[in-house]
């Protein structure tokens, strides 16, 4: 099939890659054009798993071009997949402007029968805009064009979305016109040879899929946070009490590990547009908003933890930050924990030495020059004259450290872990004290014998 992207971000770079991969002749567009440049020469906007390998592989193929022509791009695709930002707008609903403004594209340039596919995280009700955004440019030109919109929805987890493309667990079609789900069910019958896992619906049914998904994901992170907080306060483990409520089959273990609070492109910003979502319509979602606000609260337990060890000024102590990235296996920091815990240490008067395998030239970017931040390039290296070590992101290589060389490094042979990487007795063992979210350890005993618990 002839299938054109309209955006070279994350959803659309990995759809257009996979698609080609299939055989599919793919052309992606994006008005930047020095990102549609470094594309051409085999430079990657963002760092994901596999997917440069595809991206190179399926260029030399001749199936994956790149370009910034609109009309071309119009041209080439009887598929039309929109794949543009949605960004939170000022209320934190979704703004609309790149998905209208790819649809209006479509209406100005297209000749012959158009499946116009969103691919962005949308609200519900969008597919009637991109419709009417057509039907404008069409009757502007006073052309009765044939076309047809489909709600696509994406489910890719970042550090996995290649995989996650490749064998989908579900794919969701929302659509009313039969040739456009013919067409959807050919593209992605590559995708699903061992058995069926397209669902087609209802336009506005697709939409909500998308937002109803992340929003169940995103309580189920911040309801374990919740309960981590109280298992310090009751002597409990966190650890042990996720083993017991996943071995439910009607819980299941996915999304239960209690942390310092979810970051990333999707999670906080569908649950700010689903809540304003239903704002618009009169229906209050309390449940969502309480994610939201255990999702901020969460995000500072460590700082909190800090500041109880060491006190409220934190001036003439050094930390070392492992991890900065949302999550690992991207470099991906856009609400992510790490910029709410090094912000705040650095208010604090600390000075922070981090790393993180890939998200450096990100956070560079993102935290600008300060005095106090250092960045070094290896793991071991951020130890070098710090007082603690503080763990934001659970990359793979963190999982097996050598405990007795921290000890030996650090000024204060103390972790403050925010992702629970470790059996507690591991790094006691090492002489370490460990800090760790809703786990029995010696610390977490002593403060709660104490009282001192926050």
């Amino acid at each position: 099939m002839k299938i054109t992207v309209v955006g070279t971000g994350y959803v659309g770079l990995v759809s257009g890659a996979c698609l080609a991969d299939m055989g599919n002749d793919v052309l992606c567009l994006d008005v930047d054009a020095d990102k549609i440049a470094g594309l051409q020469k085999g430079r990657l906007p963002i760092y994901e798993p596999g997917l440069e390998r595809i991206v190179n592989q399926n260029v030399e193929a001749g199936r994956l071009h790149f370009t910034t022509d609109v009309k071309a791009a119009v041209d080439h695709g009887t598929l039309q997949f929109i794949a543009v930002g949605t960004p939170p707008d000022e209320d934190g609903s979704a703004d609309l402007k790149y998905v209208l403004e790819a649809a209006r594209n479509i209406g100005r340039h297209m000749t012959d029968y158009k499946v116009v596919v969103d691919k962005s995280t949308v609200p519900v009700g969008t597919a009637d805009k991109v419709k009417a955004a057509i039907a404008e440019e069409l009757a502007r030109r006073n052309v009765q064009g044939r076309y047809g919109v489909v709600s696509n929805p994406e489910f890719l987890k970042e550090g996995a979305a290649v995989e996650d493309f490749m064998r989908p667990d579900r794919i969701v079609v929302g659509a009313e016109d039969e040739q456009a789900i013919l067409l959807m069910r050919a593209l992605y019958a590559p995708f699903q040879r061992s058995h069926e896992r397209l669902i087609v619906m209802d336009l506005r049914s697709a939409e909500l899929t998308k937002y109803a998904a992340n929003a169940m994901l995103a309580t189920r992170i911040s309801f374990m946070n919740e309960m981590s907080l109280l298992a310090e306060r009751l002597g409990a483990d966190i650890e042990q009490v996720r083993k017991g409520i996943g071995s439910d089959p009607r819980i299941g273990i996915s999304f239960l590990y209690a942390g310092c609070g979810y970051g990333g492109s999707c999670f906080p910003k569908d649950v700010q547009a689903i809540i304003r979502t239903a704002d618009g319509v009169g229906q209050s979602l309390k449940v969502l908003r309480a994610v939201e606000d255990a999702n901020e609260r969460q995000k500072s337990v460590l700082i909190d933890k800090i500041v109880r060890r060491f006190g409220e000024d934190l001036s003439g102590l050094n930390f070392a930050i492992w991890g900065l990235a949302f999550k690992p296996d991207t470099d991906d920091m856009r609400e992510a924990p790490s910029r709410v815990i090094v912000g705040e240490l650095l208010r604090r008067g600390a000075k922070l030495q981090v790393f993180d395998p890939v998200a450096m030239d990100e956070a560079k970017r993102v935290f600008g020059p300060h005095d106090g931040l250092t960045f070094v390039d290896k793991n071991m290296a951020a130890l070098e004259g710090a007082d603690a070590l503080v763990i934001v992101t659970e990359w793979k290589q963190f999982r097996s450290p050598d405990f007795a060389a921290i000890k030996s490094m650090l000024r204060h042979p103390i972790i403050f872990d925010g992702r629970n990487m470790y059996a507690p007795e591991l790094p006691e063992a090492a002489g370490l004290e460990y800090h760790a979210i809703g786990r029995i350890t010696a610390a977490s005993r002593a403060l709660l014998a104490q009282g001192t618990i926050a």
